[in-house]
């Protein structure tokens, strides 16, 4: 009952936020095209930010339950077991989750396969609130396996999908076209100056501070990168149409069965020395 109570209770705060973000997005909206006219937002950009959020949210009732039945199934096959009605537990697990969403984050623009959904985020060649609601249809799917140690070391399902729920809030305002590097809090939290340089494709930029809340992973294992010069935002291969949230949403799909489809059947031939 204790561990539902703490769940429960850091549930409702996640669900409290939504209000609260949205508020922020429509904030800062009115800033950029009101007060500073600065072109950091476009209508038809965030209209498609949005229509990518409702089909994720949407998507989310199916890879939702898949994700919390794979922690499910881990849990009971468990080391240890975490008591959720501990502070040591919540603040270890804020550090875990952390670490499992750096990796997962850092595999996502590695790895093809989940490349084809990641890719949805970074379509955008603008960096506002509103391309942080611009996320995949089909990421649920292989996300949840980069979480499931957490479920064998003794973390509740329920603690785990709330922590990322908790995590995601912080996630959400660093997408803000305001706001720098935080002073000193910028050597531990991620903060918008770091995901700016996230989402660039510079070549100085590209594949770097993947953190979700904390930036010490990058800073550990070598992924960190400062912003220095103008971010470009976008991929290097823009989605076939820039505000159809259909085609964005399968575009990394289709890319990755094209490049498939293109390689030579048989083994590679060996490399003449």
């Amino acid at each position: 009952m204790e561990l539902l109570h703490f769940a429960n209770g850091a549930a409702g705060l996640a669900a409290l936020a939504i209000p609260v973000l949205g508020l922020a997005l429509v904030a800062e909206w009115a800033a950029s095209g009101v007060v500073l006219r600065d072109g950091r937002y476009d209508f038809k950009d965030t209209l498609t930010s949005l229509g990518l959020a409702i089909g994720n949210a949407v998507a989310g009732r199916a890879w939702g339950p898949l994700a919390f039945l794979c922690y499910t199934v881990g849990y009971r096959a468990r080391l240890f077991t975490v008591p959720g009605h501990a502070a040591w537990a919540w603040a270890l697990l804020f550090v875990a989750d952390d670490f499992c969403y750096y990796w997962s984050h850092r595999a996502a623009h590695r790895i093809p396969l989940l490349w084809a959904s990641h890719v949805v985020h970074h379509g955008s060649t603008r960096f506002n609130l509103g391309v942080a609601a611009r996320n995949s249809w089909t990421g649920g799917l292989f996300d949840w396996l980069f979480w499931m140690p957490l479920a064998l070391c003794g973390f509740s399902p329920a603690m785990i999908v709330t922590m990322q729920g908790l995590s995601l809030i912080w996630q959400f305002l660093i997408h803000s076209a305001y706001g720098g590097r935080l002073g000193p809090l910028g050597t531990v939290l991620n903060t918008p100056s770091h995901h700016r340089v996230h989402h660039g494709r510079n070549p100085a930029y590209v594949d770097h501070n993947f953190g979700g809340t904390l930036i010490l992973w990058d800073r550990l294992f070598g992924t960190f990168a400062e912003e220095r010069e103008p971010v470009d935002y976008g991929t290097r291969e823009p989605p076939p149409s820039p505000h159809n949230p259909f085609v964005i949403a399968s575009a990394g799909w289709s890319s990755l069965l094209r490049s498939r489809r293109a390689r030579p059947a048989g083994p590679a031939p060996l490399r003449e020395s």
